[in-house]
């Protein structure tokens, strides 16, 4: 039956033990609450994954409790597809057909492969970094989803795809819907607790600044209370003179709900020990439940397997439709 919403489409690469609280409250909240306005499309996006060297077990236990967290967060699979990448086939097919429309020079200039190529040297970066890029746009148009809601630093991949479903469509006819990019709201700013002016990513070079869902909250709490402060004892918001009090201010805001002109108004006279306690605890206890969540569903392998698995037979029956239609225009002949 086919949805009388628009379609979104987007995915995670479960590349680390645990989501950290900067993906929540930059994509993943914002995913939950799509849901409920789209015909939404999740997926772990597991074969990007390869880009990098893998210990098999490693990934996939990551691709599990990529899975399990989604579903914690709110991810509702009755509501949305919630699938692994990797069971459905047709990504690898249309990612081959995506390869041969994409001219060399173009696929060269994407920024991921040119900064990681540069870094690591073309002899250790693999074809497939290369080739990233043209997957992640059959990983999009294998859907025809309307929109695609990602961050501004994926607006570049965005590009290419609009251009590849438009090529594709000038040369073989109208087959993909040409998606537009959904830029998420840029919502509270969240930064590295001991590193307030950059930007919370799992490859920070020290993980003291990282808040991860699947932490104990003995752990986040111990971070919360060793976060990078400024000086004097005023707790206000001052990105430029005061980065470290105005990141937890920032992420109290997001997750309490309250303004951060009345946090602050709470805190007027206090010191910065109350403060980054009073922040650990609303974050400690926003993520106790999803933690919760998350070590139930990964004991209980027989519903998440029943889950991915009704997951993939969603995304296969429209993703099989999109490359039979794809295959017939370019002239490939049908098994039968």
């Amino acid at each position: 039956m086919t949805s009388a919403k628009a379609r979104a489409l987007s995915g995670i690469q479960p590349t680390h033990d645990s989501f950290h609280l900067g993906n929540v409250l930059g994509a993943i909240n914002q995913w939950v609450a799509l849901q409920e306005s789209h015909d939404a499309f999740y997926c772990v996006v597991d074969l990007h994954a390869l880009t990098v060297e893998v210990e098999p077990a490693l990934l996939r236990k990551r691709s599990l409790v990529s899975f399990a967290q989604l579903i914690a967060l709110g991810i509702d699979p009755q509501k949305s597809t919630l699938f692994m990448q990797s069971h459905v086939p047709a990504h690898n097919q249309l990612g081959w057909v995506m390869e041969c429309l994409t001219g060399f020079g173009e696929a060269g200039r994407m920024t991921q492969f040119k900064d990681k190529s540069a870094k690591n040297g073309t002899d250790r970066t693999v074809v497939g970094l290369f080739t990233y890029p043209m997957l992640q746009a059959a990983d999009i148009l294998l859907y025809q989803p309307q929109y695609v809601p990602v961050g501004e630093d994926q607006r570049q991949h965005i590009e290419l795809t609009r251009d590849l479903s438009q090529r594709f469509n000038a040369r073989f006819g109208e087959t993909f819907i040409v998606p537009e990019g959904y830029i998420l709201k840029s919502g509270a700013k969240i930064n590295d607790l001991q590193e307030p002016t950059a930007k919370m990513s799992k490859s920070s070079a020290s993980q003291a600044g990282v808040i991860e869902i699947l932490d104990t909250p003995e752990s986040n709490m111990k971070k919360f209370k060793s976060a990078m402060t400024d000086a004097g004892r005023e707790v206000k918001f001052d990105e430029k003179e005061k980065p470290g009090i105005s990141n937890l201010l920032s992420i109290h805001s997001a997750i309490s709900g309250t303004s951060i002109d009345a946090i602050v108004s709470e805190f007027d006279g206090k010191g910065y020990g109350d403060f980054k306690g009073a922040v650990g605890e609303v974050v400690v206890e926003y993520l106790k439940p999803i933690r919760a969540r998350t070590l139930e569903l990964l004991e209980d392998s027989g519903e998440l397997t029943r889950l991915m698995k009704a997951g993939a037979e969603k995304a296969n029956a429209v993703a099989s439709e999109t490359i039979a239609k794809t295959y017939e225009a370019m002239g490939l002949i049908a098994r039968g």
